[in-house]
């Protein structure tokens, strides 16, 4: 036993000592843990301004405590219920109708056997994913202006309509819209890492299936959606953690930010923008993104468990 215990120490005293040949993957890996840390630990230290009544001139060390009084704000107002409906319901919708979306066009994309094909429109559905929501407002825009919109003057010519009209402040329209936009940003993306799920599944499954009479609907049902369950409830644990959290450049600068649209496209980082520019209250904006982050967290944490009680193995932990 002694003898034993002797060389489990010696094996961990080997794996904690320095290897030469390790500087290398220390080297690349120093920039990213070096902006992990300035840029997600340092901060943290900065939410001791959701307590204070923050003095710009005394600082954050001389300003005064509030105790929980910055974090009243975001439940006292009479909106709350609205921004925190628009933001949760948004986000549980954008996780689904993108997750589908990404799913078919990958099965989709697998079937092709032109790889040139395949290649081309995999780059075509990735490029809306690099393009920053100012660019998309103004792709949006082309379409929908009172003025210039493409489909006012189609409509017109087209004798549907005599007038034009201002989608701008058209409430119904916007729901379905948003979801489209963040669809249309964000499935390409995700498409591509199912598509890399897909590459790496072996043939040996299909030509099995192909044998025992299965057609293409019961191959992706049987062989390919189940080898992708492990990145979907990932994908799906991970999205949780942002419920909480509205997309910016979505709902303020592809709405021009349009207060008659505020009941639906106003969710709780616009609301609080808009709040920290009118009242200059920066604890309260710090408040705001420690709820949001404390629920996110408590969401992944709830929903890890309940994944790892359905399928241990597509659990994150």
């Amino acid at each position: 036993m002694n003898s034993a215990k002797v060389l489990d120490e010696k094996t961990f005293k080997q794996k904690k000592r320095f290897h030469k040949e390790d500087l290398p993957l220390y080297i690349m890996a120093a920039p990213t843990v070096v902006w992990l840390i300035v840029f997600c630990y340092a901060p943290i230290l900065g939410l001791v301004m959701a307590f204070q009544d923050l003095n710009i001139t005394k600082g954050i060390l001389g300003s005064n405590y509030v105790g929980l009084k910055n974090f009243q704000f975001l439940f006292s107002t009479t909106d709350a219920w609205v921004i925190t409906r628009n933001t949760v319901c948004y986000n549980f919708v954008f996780i689904i109708v993108n997750m589908i979306f990404s799913v078919v066009m990958a099965l989709l994309l697998s079937e092709l056997r032109s790889r040139l094909m395949a290649k081309s429109l995999q780059t075509v559905y990735m490029l809306p994913y690099f393009l920053s929501w100012a660019v998309v407002a103004i792709v949006v825009s082309a379409f929908l202006d009172r003025d210039y919109g493409l489909i006012n003057r189609l409509m017109i010519n087209l004798g549907k309509q005599t007038s034009k009209v201002d989608y701008y402040t058209d409430r119904g329209l916007w729901p379905p819209l948003l979801v489209g936009i963040n669809a249309w940003k964000g499935v390409g993306y995700q498409t591509v890492l199912y598509l890399a799920v897909i590459s790496g599944i072996s043939t040996d499954y299909y030509e099995a299936a192909v044998l025992d009479g299965a057609n293409k609907l019961q191959q992706a049902r049987y062989i390919t959606i189940p080898h992708l369950r492990l990145v979907i409830s990932i994908s799906i644990i991970m999205a949780m953690g942002n419920v909480f959290r509205g997309d910016f450049g979505l709902f303020y600068v592809v709405t021009k930010n349009t207060g008659r649209l505020y009941p639906v496209i106003d969710v709780i980082d616009t609301y609080i923008y808009r709040a920290l520019t009118r009242l200059s209250n920066v604890g309260m904006a710090t408040a705001s993104g420690m709820y949001q982050s404390v629920v996110g967290f408590i969401l992944v944490l709830i929903v890890n468990a309940i994944v790892n009680r359905i399928d241990p193995d597509s659990a994150m932990f």
